[in-house]
């Protein structure tokens, strides 16, 4: 892409420029990788002196306007907006213009069963696999080597990126992104102990993803064991996510890497799940709780509250427990010290009573 001046990049965005307008930007770059040519964000102004040691050519960043200046005194011109990161991708997008992925028409190594029902401008591409009685909504896009097995219903726009599967009867409403290797709809972890041996529970139920939610790649979802596991609207889930049987997410959920949620258990709307949270079989989440990375959840919890540690607790009670622990080292040499007092105090004691008793 040709270079352009920061006047043109200003009205790309709708921002104002401070300084010379006409300098001029070659590509854009994030603070760790820009140079002198280019125009970088700065969201944050503690990295003024890192954007100072690069000598970018120019700075996208909000009112108000930090003031950055090189070791040789030049200022270095910005860009004033009033979301960076918003202009700075707009910006991104200019130079490096997405790639056109849209798929077309059906590949003619996709196997797709007669009884499939497609919609319009629906795209398949090779070696997709698409199962009997299933059907596909208008503009759907499923990409290399996935797999819809039997009685799945798929909306509108939905897309479903390499190596999807989705087992039987899985549902997925409209404008749904699963990414690559993900598994929608295999048997839940559930069996009985009969005669010394475990036999799978029922694995009748199925899957059912409602619209606008986006799914990480490698994210295992089971199904239900008579009805359906579902996924509330908007919810997005990052990758290696599992979602055991049973489980009914709420709407607008973040759910990020390494969550492990155990069989039926619901969350609220808005619930926020931070990396490796654990949640225990049959816990309830109420709308709004934030559950901080690594903990262990035990029990139901209150919604509008953030929690920490395993078992999670509310955050205030978790904090005091972490600065407790912070001071064990201490309090153990206290303690042993407070002991050894108590020893001398107890044998001077006993020194004075056995004469006074003889």
């Amino acid at each position: 892409m040709a270079a352009v001046t920061l006047e043109f990049l200003a009205r790309l965005t709708g921002g104002r420029v401070v300084g010379p307008a006409s300098t001029v930007i070659h590509w854009a770059a994030p603070l760790p990788d820009a140079d002198p040519r280019a125009i970088a964000l700065l969201d944050d102004c503690r990295r003024v002196e890192e954007a100072v040691a690069k000598d970018v050519a120019a700075l996208v960043v909000r009112e108000p306007a930090p003031e950055c200046r090189t070791a040789e005194g030049r200022a270095i011109p910005v860009i004033v907006v009033r979301d960076p990161h918003a202009a700075f991708a707009a910006i991104v997008a200019w130079f490096r213009p997405p790639l056109d992925r849209h798929l077309r028409g059906i590949s003619p190594t996709a196997a797709i069963d007669p009884t499939v029902r497609l919609g319009v401008d629906v795209a398949i591409s090779h070696h997709a696999v698409v199962g009997a009685d299933c059907q596909i909504g208008d503009g759907s896009q499923l990409y290399p080597n996935v797999v819809v097995m039997e009685g799945c219903s798929i909306g509108r726009d939905v897309v479903l990126m390499p190596g999807v599967v989705l087992y039987p009867r899985t549902v997925i409403e409209d404008r749904v992104l699963i990414h690559a290797q993900c598994v929608i709809g295999a048997y839940g972890f559930g069996y009985r102990t009969e005669h010394g041996e475990h036999r799978r529970a029922a694995q009748l139920g199925h899957v059912h993803i409602e619209s606008d939610v986006e799914i990480g790649a490698c994210t295992t979802i089971d199904r239900g064991t008579y009805g359906s596991t579902r996924i509330g609207r908007g919810t997005k889930i990052d990758n290696h996510v599992m979602i055991a049987h049973n489980c009914r997410i709420g709407r607008h959920n973040l759910i990020c890497s390494q969550v492990g949620i155990a069989g039926s258990c619901q969350t609220g709307d808005y619930v926020v799940l931070a990396g490796q949270v654990g949640l225990r079989d049959h816990v309830r989440l109420g709308d709004g709780a934030i559950v901080g990375a690594q903990a262990g959840v035990m029990n139901d919890l209150e919604g509008g509250t953030t929690y920490l540690g395993s078992p999670a607790t509310p955050q205030r009670a978790q904090m005091q427990i972490f600065a407790a622990q912070q001071r064990l080292p201490e309090m153990r040499r206290l303690l042993k010290q407070l002991h050894q007092l108590v020893e001398q105090f107890d044998s001077r004691r006993d020194g004075r009573s056995g004469p006074q008793a003889a």
